[in-house]
């Protein structure tokens, strides 16, 4: 359960719920923004962007997040764009595969390829990772990268990008999907069809596999809202999103 009380009830501060790709970036701003505004307490949960845009409905929080484009009457909420992420699809570093096509890895995730010799790499099970219904990275990955094949009962499934990347960190034979941002040492992203997920590529658009992270509300900003969506928007908080890797607001108009 995302939220007990209301914005209502909760006075002096600021409820932010949604999507747990948004959610470490965000996080990160936030605690900037209250450095420099001590007075204003900013609370950011996760639960999914399906859960995120829900409570915003509901007005169980004030600023809901997701990190895939709305749909339908959720299109009534009004959207700020934050940044824009790449997807990447990640491996254990030690795997000897860079570069897959989008056809093998629909392969993979769909139950179709099985083994990491049928892909040219070392004899052994795949163990493809993937997110949870209700998931802004997994809907984003449906929309983007599998298009009609649907993924596989058979895959494991988690519920937040950093538990797909301990997975994949730690399974020699792992396949999984997460934010280009929160890609470290421990794993490694593939190329797909020749293209790495590099800020360069994801400018170019050479890398195509991207989605947008919004910020949501029922109405027009006021008060303390207002004011942490500017800091978000302004040049400290693009920068710390830019710092993670993100394509800051700055940066779309070259992409």
């Amino acid at each position: 359960m995302l939220l007990l009380t209301t914005c209502s009830q909760r006075k002096g501060g600021i409820i932010i719920a949604g999507s747990t790709s948004i959610l470490p970036f965000i996080e990160r701003v936030a605690e900037r923004f209250t450095e420099e505004n001590p007075s204003i307490q900013v609370n950011v949960q996760g639960g999914g962007s399906t859960a995120g845009i829900q409570a915003t409905f509901n007005n169980t929080c004030h600023i809901g997040t997701s990190s895939r484009n709305l749909k339908g009457d959720e299109k009534d909420l009004r959207e700020f764009l934050i940044a824009v992420d790449g997807i990447a699809i990640i491996v254990h570093k030690d795997n000897p595969i860079d570069d897959l096509s989008i056809e093998q890895i629909q392969g993979i995730f769909a139950g179709t390829h099985k083994d990491w010799s049928e892909l040219g790499g070392e004899s052994g099970e795949i163990i493809p990772v993937t997110r949870e219904e209700g998931s802004g990275t997994r809907g984003a990955f449906e929309d983007m990268v599998m298009g009609e094949h649907v993924i596989s009962d058979a895959c494991l499934v988690q519920d937040s990008n950093g538990a797909v990347r301990e997975i994949i960190a730690t399974t020699p034979q792992g396949i999984g999907y997460i934010s280009v941002g929160l890609v470290d040492e421990r794993e490694k992203a593939l190329a797909i069809d020749g293209n790495k997920p590099t800020l360069a590529n994801l400018l170019s658009c050479r890398y195509s596999f991207t989605r947008p992270f919004l910020l949501l509300l029922l109405e027009e900003p006021t008060g303390e809202v207002k004011k942490f969506i500017e800091f978000v928007l302004s040049e400290k908080g693009q920068d710390i999103l830019k710092s993670d890797g993100l394509i800051s607001v700055t940066e779309i108009g070259k992409y």
